[in-house]
């Protein structure tokens, strides 16, 4: 399989849209793969928690009630996490 992941990560510098588009569809078919792709993006600090809430239209105290529940750490907010968990909150009432 890691052989059609780097093949799709080709074709998405080459087509873009293409690859999002299937991606998308994933998702919808796959919630708790999403969820779980979310996540684990959180675990590897690649995202903050506002983010990952605001991916899966959840709240952040919403997820990280859930995080704990499964026993995933939270992170303490950095700055750059404050001001995200700001912008996230001010595209979510918009």
């Amino acid at each position: 399989m890691l052989w059609e992941v780097e093949a799709l990560q080709k074709i998405s510098q080459i087509h873009p849209e293409i690859v999002a588009k299937a991606i998308k569809h994933l998702w919808k078919e796959n919630p708790e793969l999403y969820k779980a792709v979310v996540i684990n993006a959180y675990i590897d600090e690649e995202m903050n928690l506002g983010k990952a809430a605001e991916l899966l239209e959840m709240s952040r105290l919403e997820l990280e009630q859930e995080l704990k529940e499964k026993g995933v750490p939270i992170r303490y907010l950095s700055k750059e996490d404050i001001v995200a968990e700001v912008e996230a909150i001010r595209a979510w009432l918009k």
